[in-house]
């Protein structure tokens, strides 16, 4: 059965917040008895030394009676359990409850372990080591503390009843207190901290739901809708980023991969269109070429034959236009299908630039398309056949050209890429602009937007040998605005860096 990475968070952190919690309570628990009992065992030797202040008199004067009353009073007080007084024999000659005056005990006995350690009195006890609790009779929980009545001067210089002076210790003095109060405020604190702890796991558990269900769970959720989505073929599948954690940057990365496997299928698309026309166009053109030059060549010499100003000249000027038009469609064919991996040497790319310019200056200069050169001076040369990107110069010039009607701009750059292992061309233009529904169409053959007046193979060519030389070339225009054709090129051939 398959479990929730959220459930396991939750059950896994909810146990270790009630162990943590558990053991908390009890610490809790253990320090609070431990105070309370430490305070009642002051509050029981306070109350020992009270009475044996208050009974000093009358035992150096042995009024015993009064002592007896005293014992008494005290011993019937709330939570007072007994009062004691015992001889250095063991018996009791005082005491609070009825029937008890008289009685001996072990010295081995609750009331004397602590006073007597191989039949010898201890001089002085703590408080802590005069305290013993235990539970009476009746099963309640009782404290007890004793407190040894040494002997004194006074005691001994007494004429009623004189002591010796090696006695240390005449008797010993036994109050023992109830624990009952105790142990119910105990059990209070006991089901509070229980119930404390309850809603602290629950409400943790609940927070941790609500933050295991933000800040995971959905985002994996996306993920792996995302990741469905992309499997069936859909690569413009993006995922909302808004986070700043690890799961964050898992989006972002998703992003950048579903990118660029759409950018490599559009360039594996794009190759294989390329292939296909490329095969088509060299079949093609060889079946039309010979035909077309005869039409070419017997409507020339019949237009050279024809009267000036007959019908018959007017219909051939159009046959010869149009079959010279044929012919250079099939000679773009025939370049389009002849490309052929590129001869790489040192190229000086402005020199490049420089080369096409001149080619097409009086055709810009016809259409009154002003140029400006933008030529970064410390550019490095690359590994690229000049010719071939002689030839995307000019097929992005005369595109820009076409773009413009009349009196627009034309500006042409070259700098270093971000990278700075690559080269950069950009031909910008003032042109109509491409729509946005064509962008990405415009590199395929014969997909042109200037109508009659295009063949729709001078990108789809350029496209080929850039990606040739292992560079890429993008573009970004806007309807109205113009268009801007960015190539870039690597400074060494692909593969080249490796072999180094």
């Amino acid at each position: 059965m398959r479990t929730r990475i959220g459930t396991q968070l939750i059950v896994g952190a909810g146990a270790a917040t009630a162990l943590t919690v558990g053991a908390l309570s009890l610490w809790l628990l253990s320090a609070h008895r431990a105070a309370l009992l430490a305070e009642l065992q002051r509050s029981a030797d306070q109350l020992s030394e009270t009475v044996k202040s208050a009974t000093l008199h009358d035992m150096l004067e042995n009024r015993r009676d009064n002592i007896e009353r005293q014992v008494g009073t005290i011993g019937h007080q709330q939570g007072i359990v007994a009062v004691r007084i015992y001889n250095k024999e063991g018996r009791i000659v005082f005491s609070s409850v009825k029937g008890e005056k008289g009685q001996a005990v072990d010295k081995r006995a609750e009331a004397c372990y602590a006073c007597h350690a191989e039949n010898r009195p201890l001089e002085r006890l703590p408080i802590p080591e005069r305290a013993r609790i235990f539970h009476a009779a009746d099963g309640q929980s009782v404290l007890g503390i004793i407190n040894p009545i040494h002997n004194q001067a006074s005691c001994v210089n007494a004429g009623c009843h004189a002591h010796r002076p090696e006695d240390t210790v005449l008797g010993i003095l036994d109050v023992t207190m109830s624990l009952t109060e105790v142990d119910r405020g105990i059990a209070l604190s006991q089901h509070r901290i229980l119930l404390a702890a309850l809603l602290t796991v629950g409400l943790g558990a609940l927070i941790l739901w609500w933050l295991n269900r933000r800040l995971v769970v959905r985002p994996v959720e996306a993920l792996a809708a995302a990741t469905r989505r992309v499997a069936d073929g859909d690569l413009t599948t993006r995922i909302p980023v808004s986070a700043s954690h690890e799961l964050g940057e898992l989006a972002r990365a998703f992003n950048e991969m579903t990118a660029r496997l759409a950018e490599d299928q559009r360039q594996l698309t794009q190759a294989e269109k390329l292939a296909s026309v490329g095969r088509l166009a060299a079949g093609v053109a060889h079946e039309i070429n010979n035909p077309l030059t005869g039409v070419l060549t017997y409507s020339s010499l019949l237009l050279k034959r024809a009267p000036n100003d007959s019908e018959l000249r007017s219909d051939l000027e159009v046959v010869v236009r149009e079959t010279k038009r044929c012919r250079e469609i099939v000679k773009g064919l025939l370049d389009f299908a002849r490309q052929s991996p590129p001869h790489r040497l040192p190229t000086d790319l402005n020199e490049v630039v420089r080369r096409a310019v001149a080619i097409v200056t009086n055709q810009l200069a016809l259409d009154r398309v002003s140029l400006s050169l933008d030529l970064a001076q410390d550019l490095p040369q690359l590994a690229a056949d000049g010719n071939q990107l002689q030839q995307v110069v000019v097929n992005l010039l005369v595109n820009a050209a076409d773009a413009i009607e009349h009196g627009g701009k034309i500006r042409i750059a070259t700098r270093r890429a971000s990278a700075q292992e690559a080269i950069e061309v950009v031909v910008e233009d003032s042109g109509r602009g491409i729509a946005g529904e064509h962008l990405s169409h415009i590199f395929e053959p014969f997909f042109s937007t200037k109508g009659t007046r295009g063949t729709g193979l001078g990108l789809a060519v350029t496209w080929g040998i850039v990606e040739g030389h292992g560079g890429t070339i993008d573009v970004a225009s806007r309807v109205g605005e113009g268009s801007r054709f960015t190539v870039r090129l690597p400074l060494a051939a692909p593969g080249e860096g490796e072999r180094r």
